[in-house]
């Protein structure tokens, strides 16, 4: 029998080809009493540990967050939904050295779970506070690894049993310069392993 021919490949240079990615808002602020805070969009962002739970940003030298970030040694990481892509996409063109993106973007800063100078965005699903724990200058950018202090979800993506639906918000991702919604369910956690009458209620709740 003849051997199914294999698909062809092309070779890249190396490069950060990892996709999709979570395409976050980051919002920070300085410590100066007068400073205003700033959103920075951010995909390059991922867990780093589960206990204690941490994370990590990645943000070029140049951006103005960067500075606000390692100043204060706080950022929040706002997940993104549908509604607010463009916003989003904004926050990543243009400089919080030059216009309020709050303000161009219809965003409110709120007070986020024990921070001391970094809001949330009120507008968005779902947030992360973060305490910086370790920064690492790794070339074209710094990557501040960040212990989770706070973190609130929106009332709308709970269940009526308390469990959270976080593939009900609707979030971005991020590919090769364009944005998708993170929106078809095709498994949860151990769903290739599960008793059939288990997998049935679980995929049945989380299609609903």
């Amino acid at each position: 029998m003849e051997e199914e021919k294999m698909a062809d490949f092309r070779t890249f240079d190396p490069c950060n080809l990892l996709a999709p990615v979570p395409a976050v808002m980051v919002s920070c602020r300085a410590p100066e009493a007068d400073a205003k805070p700033n959103i920075v969009t951010v995909a390059w962002v991922g867990t780093v540990n589960s206990e204690p739970p941490m994370m990590s940003i990645s943000v070029r030298g140049n951006r103005f967050s960067h500075d606000l970030i390692a100043g204060s040694g706080e950022f929040v990481v706002n997940l993104v939904d549908e509604a607010h892509c463009k916003a989003l996409d904004f926050c990543g063109v243009r400089s919080g050295r030059d216009v309020d993106k709050w303000q161009e973007c219809h965003l409110t800063p709120m007070p986020a779970l024990n921070m001391d100078y970094a809001p949330a965005i009120a507008e968005c699903p779902a947030y992360l506070a973060c305490k910086v724990v370790q920064q690492l200058e790794l070339g074209s950018h710094t990557m501040f690894v960040g212990k989770i202090v706070g973190v609130q979800v929106r009332d709308d993506l709970f269940a009526a049993d308390g469990s959270l639906h976080l593939e009900k918000a609707g979030l971005v991702t991020y590919t090769h310069g364009t944005y998708q919604k993170a929106a078809d369910v095709l498994g949860f956690f151990g769903y290739s392993v599960a008793r059939s009458e288990v997998l049935k209620r679980r995929m049945d709740a989380l299609t609903k």
